[in-house]
């Protein structure tokens, strides 16, 4: 696994808002700790999230913190598609997703991203965990991605929501900010001030 000790943030491009991620290298993995802070709905949010992903970029565990309401969220999974809530609770209706998408940041489209490692051309459909913010009640939802350029540049489709984009990712396979104001991301519009 190569070396990461990783530091990024995103601006959203039409409204108020801003992530600062770090993530770096562990034993057997990564740990990627972040603050979000934003709008919804024009009701603003805080979110602080650390994510614990295994040497082959599946989570492990998760917890959010929502900074005005105290809101807290914490699943773990065994990385095989079972997950469990803070109290070792078997959380069924999650059963088979490998992946999340946190909709306050575009990090959560890195990780499929980074742990399938598509060829060109290739799609995968993955059953992945939504977590809307501020709201943090997490379902299951369908995603495709699709490598239309190997290591640079895929297409994301939320099948459940209809949502579609191209995403292009940098050198260590981060999911970069748009080259215009053209990408739409569900929650967040990504501009790059690392």
């Amino acid at each position: 696994m190569t070396v990461l000790d990783k530091a990024t943030r995103w601006e959203p491009m039409d409204r108020s808002g801003i992530e600062h991620l770090h993530v770096r290298t562990t034993t057997g993995g990564l740990v990627a700790q972040s603050v979000v802070v934003g709008t919804h709905n024009d009701a603003k949010y805080g979110i602080f999230y650390r994510v614990v992903l295994d040497a082959n970029w599946a989570v492990r565990e998760l917890e959010i913190n929502d900074t005005a309401t105290d809101q807290k969220l914490v699943l773990s999974a065994d990385g095989k598609g079972k997950w469990f809530d803070a109290n070792g609770t078997h959380v069924a209706g999650l059963d088979g997703c490998i992946d999340i998408d946190i909709s306050a940041t575009p990090f959560t489209n890195t990780l499929p991203i980074r742990r399938l490692q598509l060829k060109h051309g290739a799609a995968q459909v993955l059953r992945v965990v939504y977590i809307p913010v501020p709201a943090l009640k997490p379902v299951a939802v369908e995603q495709r991605y699709t490598c239309l350029q190997p290591n640079r540049l895929y297409r994301y489709e939320g099948l459940t929501s209809g949502f579609m984009a191209e995403l292009s990712t940098d050198e260590d396979g981060f999911v970069e900010p748009p080259k215009s104001n053209t990408y739409q991301h569900p929650e967040l519009v990504l501009a790059n001030k690392a």
